[in-house]
């Protein structure tokens, strides 16, 4: 009975497959290390950036491991139910007495170490996340407060002579192979303190000229007064509609932001850096696989006060907030160290609504453990380092409108306020519907109120798209769009909506899988006053929504097209590409109408094909819960190839002229281009990625010995339907499996591509727009 209690008493450990996964078992610490089983770990660096020194500890003489050497600034291991960033915050406040806000802590890498040591008896097979901390100067060594049981004493080294001392594998100093693995730390600050401005303003610069600036204006003579007024207001919630996305791609990235915008007068450097910034809403490049192009040795500087013991004469600690070279795949949705398996097992153990709340768009999930209120975070008893694991779920649920309460009550007041100057009934209705959301996280009525909308004052706000989760394709992202309807074009484009029906029936997989009750898409031509929130990067030119099932399939979706931006696009980059990558007897084939309308087209296919599915097993399902984070770039795939064949259906059907058919396929060609230039990172690149590759193989696509492309008529729509096929068939099967082995064969940066990206590149043709909101501009200087 004594033994047993005293393995009760004894820390736990997660044990790990070799490849650092959960096995599902826990066992004591001494058992682990006795048995080598694989465990995780962390590793917390303290790195000062005006001294370039790094924080080292002496482990105390009592230590299991290593005892009395000098080693990593702090470190332990994640007990079974604990958490990585939680654990490194709990390590440092109680080896050093050193408190600091999640936001400090950098993830870089994760380290397998694999030694034996203390005669064979002591066997450490562990995982390591690996975290820096950025301050400016060192702590104060009197400020630290040890934990006697494992440090006895600190210093600060120069990171250069820490690294050449354990290339000597000097024995004073644990041993890291800084030939290996854990030579990334050292590699990383070498890069990141470069004496670089002049070519780090290069390099930014040639990023920045991949986007066209464009003014967009819109004619506001159709709007009433009473519309001109909201007009304003609108504008403004929109404004605040950014606030909330910016905190949902990371947390430290509104801080970045002010920061940066701050500084953006202070040299060319941070002009560019502040330029480069607000195209893409955070430090990681759309355009390159969001590869970082900002580190957090640029990020902003905080003042932390209480983080030690208080010390004559030193105000606290000055910090960068800090952000992952490496884009977070869960964005600020989750919390940075959880992965999926943590995430089904405790969305597993819940029931009913809440487990598919924890799958919904509108809320955020948490830990009850993270805090940053300070030193007494740390004395609960969640931070306890003896127990087997945490009793509760750490993980929880937080639905929007109280995560983001401060700023969906502002926008809720202006639309609220908006509602009362718009004219327009079905605007008024909408914005006090869209203002009422905001508040109770119920957006059913106010999205049947968007779909319903008949206003020349044309109004989308709210959380829509899910792709800043790459983790699972769940959370929506703030976004906000603001136009003059074109009435005109609006008018001309109703053939698209009043087709679907036809369309879902006629689509080119079994019949077993269709709809038999499909809503025309209305579909509404803009003049874009605005945008806000999710927008970054490539500019959208057309969007279908909403994206929650329970609507589509209640009611099915609109589209906005975007008239004024699809213009600046045709114009701006798509004439150029084909100029280049097209063959020349084809280039005349390239024309707006053709563009235009096959984005219509792309459009009305998303409302189209399987969402809510049955599983083999009879489960109802829908393709976003089965496909997660594959569903958005297949989703995208699907409706641009099917948008494809329903163009050249509507042909044959006589509702289309004829005179598109080789101008639709030859414009789709040069699209093909534009889009992938997006990066194969981004949902509508690999989606698009996947078409040309098909095309491609199949030899609808035609590469010539000048490095152009043409389109082979005689194939091309055999082709076509043979893709629509195969994404629609694994989309109504919710077959995942399918899904990554096509996206992994066909969505790629294949060697035909990448010569036509080269030639783009070494031209410079931009990749995309930057539009600069001139009307809106005006409007708000008339306040």
């Amino acid at each position: 009975m004594a033994e047993a209690a005293n393995d009760e008493r004894e820390e736990h450990f997660d044990v790990l497959t070799t490849t650092g996964e959960k096995t599902g078992l826990t066992k004591p610490r001494s058992l682990v290390h006795r048995d080598g089983d694989y465990h995780r770990a962390v590793h917390v660096w303290i790195f000062a950036e005006n001294t370039q020194e790094l924080l080292l500890q002496r482990r105390a003489d009592g230590k299991d491991s290593w005892p009395g050497l000098w080693d990593v600034s702090s470190a332990g291991h994640i007990s079974a139910g604990d958490s990585s960033l939680v654990t490194a915050r709990r390590e440092l406040y109680e080896e050093l007495g050193v408190t600091l806000p999640k936001d400090a802590f950098e993830f870089l890498f994760i380290f397998l170490q694999e030694c034996v040591t203390n005669n064979g008896t002591f066997i450490n097979n562990e995982f390591n996340d690996v975290y820096l901390v950025t301050t400016l100067d060192p702590i104060p060594l009197e400020a630290f407060t040890f934990q006697d049981s494992e440090v006895s004493a600190v210093k600060y080294i120069s990171w250069k002579e820490y690294k050449n001392l354990l290339a000597k594998e000097d024995h004073d100093y644990v041993p890291y192979d800084v030939s290996g693995k854990y030579s990334q730390l050292f590699d990383i600050l070498s890069e990141r303190y470069k004496e670089n401005s002049e070519a780090r303003s290069v390099s930014i610069q040639n990023q920045l000229d991949r986007y066209v600036p464009i003014r967009l204006d819109a004619e506001l003579n159709g709007l009433t007064e009473g519309d001109r007024k909201a007009l304003i207001l609108l504008i403004k919630a929109a404004m605040v509609i950014d606030e909330i996305f910016y905190l949902q791609v990371w947390y430290s990235n509104p801080i970045l932001r002010d920061w940066l915008k701050e500084r953006s007068e202070l040299s060319n450097l941070d002009k560019l850096k502040w330029m480069y910034y607000s195209i893409n809403r955070s430090p990681w490049s759309v355009l390159d696989e969001n590869k970082a192009f900002l580190t957090t040795a640029d990020s902003a500087v905080k003042l932390y006060e209480k983080c030690t013991k208080s010390i004559p004469g030193w105000k606290g600690l000055e910090y960068r907030a800090a952000f992952p070279m490496v884009k977070p795949p869960g964005a600020n949705f989750y919390p940075p160290d959880m992965d999926k398996n943590e995430f089904e097992l405790w969305k597993n153990s819940l029931k009913g609504d809440q487990r598919d709340s924890a799958t919904g768009f509108f809320n955020v999930i948490r830990r009850h453990s993270e805090s940053d209120v300070g030193a007494s975070s740390f004395s609960s008893a969640c931070y306890t380092t003896d127990t087997v694991a945490q009793s509760i779920p750490d993980l929880y649920m937080l639905p929007f409108s109280q995560a983001y309460k401060p700023f969906l009550a502002k926008a809720s007041e202006l639309l609220h306020n908006a509602g009362d100057l718009t004219d327009s009934p079905s605007l008024k209705r909408l914005l006090n519907g869209k203002a009422d959301a905001f508040l109770s996280n119920d957006y059913y009525d106010s999205e049947i109120a968007w779909m319903e909308l008949d206003s020349k004052l044309d109004v989308t706000i709210g959380p829509y798209e899910t792709y800043e989760d790459t983790l699972f394709g769940y959370k929506a992202t703030f976004e906000a769009f603001i136009g003059v309807r074109d009435d005109e074009a609006t008018s001309k484009v109703k053939l698209f909506g009043d087709q679907l029906q036809v369309l879902e029936q006629n689509l080119p997989f079994d019949d077993s899988f269709k709809s038999k009750d499909v809503t025309a898409a209305p579909i509404r031509v803009i003049k874009l006053i605005y945008n806000a929130g999710d927008v970054k990067g490539p500019q959208t030119v057309a969007f279908n929504l909403p994206n929650d099932e329970r609507i589509v399939k209640d009611r099915g979706t609109s589209m906005v097209m975007l008239k004024n931006v699809s213009e600046a696009k045709f114009k701006h980059i798509l004439l150029p590409i084909a100029a280049i990558c097209v063959k020349e007897d084809q280039r005349k084939l390239v024309d707006f109408e053709s563009f235009f309308t096959h984005t219509i087209c792309h459009e009305c296919c998303h409302g189209i094909g399987p969402h809510t599915i049955t599983l083999p097993s009879g489960q109802e399902s829908t393709v976003r819960l089965e496909l997660k984070e594959l569903h958005s770039a297949l989703e995208e795939a699907k409706a641009d190839i099917v948008g494809l064949w329903a163009l050249k259906f509507l042909i044959k059907k006589e509702l289309l002229p004829d005179c598109l058919v080789e101008s639709m396929y030859v414009s789709f060609l040069a699209g093909c281009f534009r889009s992938i230039r997006f990066g194969l990172d981004e949902s509508h690149g690999k989606g698009q990625a996947l078409q040309f590759n098909w095309l491609f193989e199949k030899k609808a696509f035609i590469l010539h010995s000048d490095g152009t492309f043409s389109v082979n008529f005689e194939k091309v729509e055999g082709a076509v339907e043979s893709l629509s096929r195969e994404i629609l068939t694994i989309q109504a099967r919710g077959d995942k499996a399918a899904a990554l082995s096509l996206l992994q064969t066909y969505g790629k940066l294949t060697p035909p591509l990448r010569a036509a990206m080269d030639k783009l590149e070494k031209v410079q043709v931009p990749v995309d727009i930057a539009p600069i909101f001139t009307t809106a501009e005006e409007i708000l200087k008339e306040k």
